[in-house]
């Protein structure tokens, strides 16, 4: 019987580390924990042998020789053993033995953190898992960062609903997003896809600040966001969700997961959700949010084999949205209708050596979109095939990794917009090559990979992260690298639609190109003898070529240009978590961001971005695990506002107000029931004038696109979840 809880036994950075292993072993009873004195801990292949303290404690050096198994034994609970190898050097392990008065069906379970950096990765990737989604509805990927610092959702106008995320306080459309490594949300998916994912299909969310590994791609520019869904082989045997709001949104979630045998699993994942309330509490005559049908179907399969596995699927939605005026005889309408299909597989292959493997990654796509935005409209299909193949070995060692392969990316690509055409075919074909060292302080991953498109010619990407350990409580780490990709201009800032200025098309298209630079230090350490974290991280990303979009230089148009070695960002984010008693947990964050460029010839902050955010998040959970309650407060700061006229005056220089948000849910678990109500926005706090002359929208001074607040103030909501778990 093996029954171990491993864990991280957090100090304070000035601790001064003893030795390289050391740690304390505790007895079980099911009443009690204690410290057992004189247990025997013994390495067998070293024969290297200790026995704790009086107070549990015991410590030794590593061997050379790695891995060594560790065998702890004490006289009335059971033995037990542990693999170490170099990875725990400079631990520090809690390990848990068990009394034999207890029955051997008795099982222990470790519950992971919700939230965290991960220590192992050289990368900096931020791990969100489903306890953290469950703080929120999260009833889509848009509302999956409520409680995050580093990903902002922004509402791109007042009139669509489409949103837009933000990495380094960038637009979403320079951070890479991919479901377990596929690319997705790309393209013609860029401005309305991100509401198109359901928050209940996903199971984890990493983030990755600063430009990813050569092997996802050349687009991860700001940072790159990978989705983990739910696995055939691991999901719920039946999982419901119904959610309802006060202000008209509905919203269904069905997962099954079945079994077919024990190489074969599948799961379905369907999705509908509808907003039929004709909601207008700014009293301006138009929906604070448009109503909207969507419709959402995935199927994916798992097949795990001796030498190979596998996973395929496809996914499917359709949506539609109505916004605009209300009431009005010849009304100002904002329609959208969405068809997306797209097909995935990955299959894996296990090579004679067992530290050697290679992946194929395929992925088809179609995606057709029409907008009206009054007057405005906005017509695009795509058609997508993604190829990427991936060999994975050591050399000589797993100290010492490398990972090679080669991709192909194929976009056909079709954009109008009024008397504006961007049709295109890009053609890129790609390899890339990796090599990762794993140090027993210092952990590398060097990069680089050559692009060759059709229309731009060869793109050279080098890029490398380094990871170094201070001690066993604390990470530095280090990013460098390029990333570019070719602009979508139209769909990119289709919001802008929503005004009556004209677009000036850029002289020409040309690709993007940014190099970003970042450091991060995570310490783990006790504050008053409580679990405490702190992670401060600053990347700065250059533009060598940017695409601006300059809403200043008049009142009559938006201007789309190239800007050369202009344009640049910075970010600085700190952030602090502490468990203030048990099960009650406290967060607290600072975002600091300066987004600059040349807008009306003068260098400025962006548009529509804070320079400062705030972050508070609380949770708790009960001693019997039957309620949660989570809030967060956001505070964003003054935003600068674009130029607008009114009546023949120019207003410039204008900048929003600082404004908070405030969201709270509380969850009661029953069995296999939850039941959740909540409420957004508590402060009920809403832009005004969020439209510009609302009463003319077809005259020149309508816009809907100077929006940097809520238009919907407070909103109740609830649902239920109801979930049969797979037997294992």
């Amino acid at each position: 019987m093996k029954q171990l809880l491993l864990t991280a036994v957090f100090v304070s950075i000035s601790l001064i580390t003893l030795s390289q292993v050391k740690g304390v072993v505790l007895g079980y009873d099911t009443l009690q924990k204690k410290a057992i004195k004189g247990a025997s801990l013994l390495l067998l292949e070293s024969q290297i042998k200790t026995a704790s303290n009086e107070e549990g404690e015991f410590e030794f050096i590593l061997p050379k020789s790695l891995p060594q198994t560790l065998v702890i034994s004490a006289k009335g609970y059971y033995n037990d053993t542990l693999i170490l190898t170099k990875k725990d050097r400079f631990s520090a392990l809690q390990i848990v033995l068990y009394s034999q008065k207890l029955l051997p069906e008795i099982v222990f379970v470790y519950r992971k953190a919700d939230h965290g950096i991960s220590r192992l990765k050289t990368l900096h990737v931020e791990e969100i898992n489903s306890g953290e989604l469950r703080k929120a509805a999260c009833c889509n990927l848009s509302e999956s960062f409520e409680s995050n610092a580093s990903v902002d959702v922004n509402i791109t106008d007042a009139v669509s609903g489409a949103k837009k995320i933000q990495l380094l306080g960038l637009d979403g459309v320079y951070t890479q997003i991919q479901m377990e490594n596929i690319p997705i949300l790309r393209g013609l998916e860029s401005s309305f896809g991100i509401t198109s994912i359901p928050g209940t299909w996903i199971s984890s969310i990493q983030i990755t600040k600063g430009t990813g590994t050569v092997v996802n791609g050349y687009e991860s520019m700001a940072g790159l966001i990978n989705l983990e869904l739910k696995k055939p082989d691991q999901g719920e045997q039946f999982y419901a969700n119904a959610y309802q709001s006060a202000v008209g949104r509905s919203e269904l979630n069905l997962n099954n997961s079945i079994k077919i045998s024990p190489k074969w699993s599948t799961t379905w994942f369907l999705h509908g959700s509808t907003m039929l309330g004709k909601m207008d509490n700014n009293h301006d005559n138009y929906y604070d949010t448009p109503l909207f049908k969507n419709s959402t179907a995935m199927n994916r399969w798992s097949y795990q084999g001796k030498k190979m596995e596998a996973q395929l699927g496809f996914n499917a939605y359709i949506d539609e949205k109505l916004g605009g005026e209300i009431n009005a005889s010849n009304p100002y309408q904002v329609i959208t209708n969405t068809k997306h299909l797209d097909v995935f597989a990955k299959t894996g292959f296990f090579l004679k050596k067992p530290t050697n493997s290679i992946g194929v990654v395929y992925a088809l796509k179609r995606h057709d979109i029409s907008s009206k935005f009054g007057n405005n409209r906005f017509n695009g299909f795509e058609n997508r095939a993604y190829v990427n193949a991936l060999f994975e070995g050591v050399i000589g060692s797993t100290i010492h990794k490398i990972k090679a392969g080669f991709s192909v990316n194929f976009i056909q690509l079709q954009q109008q917009s009024n008397n504006l055409e961007d049709n295109r075919i890009e053609i890129v074909p790609g390899s890339f090559l990796e090599y990762t060292y794993s140090g027993i302080r210092f952990n590398a991953v060097l990069g680089a990979r050559v692009d060759v498109h059709n229309l731009f010619g060869a793109q050279f990407i080098p890029r490398v992260h380094a990871k170094y350990t201070l001690n066993e409580y604390m990470d530095l780490r280090f990013t460098a690298g390029k990333g570019w990709r070719v602009p979508n201009f139209m769909i990119d800032n289709v919001s802008l639609m929503a005004n009556s200025k004209t677009w000036v098309k850029a002289s020409e298209l040309r690709p993007e190109k940014s190099w970003n630079i970042g450091s991060s230090l995570v310490n783990k350490f006790n504050l008053f003898q409580r679990k405490s974290n702190l992670t401060i991280d600053y990347y700065f990303t250059y533009f060598d070529n940017q695409l601006i979009v300059d809403r200043d230089v008049n009142s009559a148009f938006i201007v789309f240009k190239n800007e050369q070695n202009t344009s640049y960002s910075s970010s600085l984010q700190v952030e602090f978590d502490i468990e203030i008693v048990a099960r009650l947990s406290l967060r607290l964050a600072y975002k600091n961001l300066l987004i600059r460029a040349r807008y009306n010839g003068i260098e400025q902050q962006q548009v529509m971005v804070p320079t400062h955010r705030f972050l508070t998040t609380l949770s708790y959970t009960s001693r019997n695990k039957r309620w949660e309650f989570a809030s967060s407060l956001s505070v964003y700061g003054a935003m600068r506002l674009p130029n607008f006229t009114m009546n023949n005056v120019l207003y410039s220089n204008e900048k929003s107000n600082a404004y908070p948000i405030i969201n709270a849910q509380l969850t009661h678990i029953y069995k296999k029931w939850d039941f959740y109500v909540g409420v957004e926005n508590l402060s009920n706090f809403k832009q005004a004038n969020a439209i510009i002359d609302p009463a003319n929208p077809f005259g020149t001074d309508f816009d809907a696109t100077r929006i940097w607040g809520p238009v919907m103030g407070i909103n109740a909501y609830g649902g239920v979840r109801y979930t049969i778990k797979t037997k294992k």
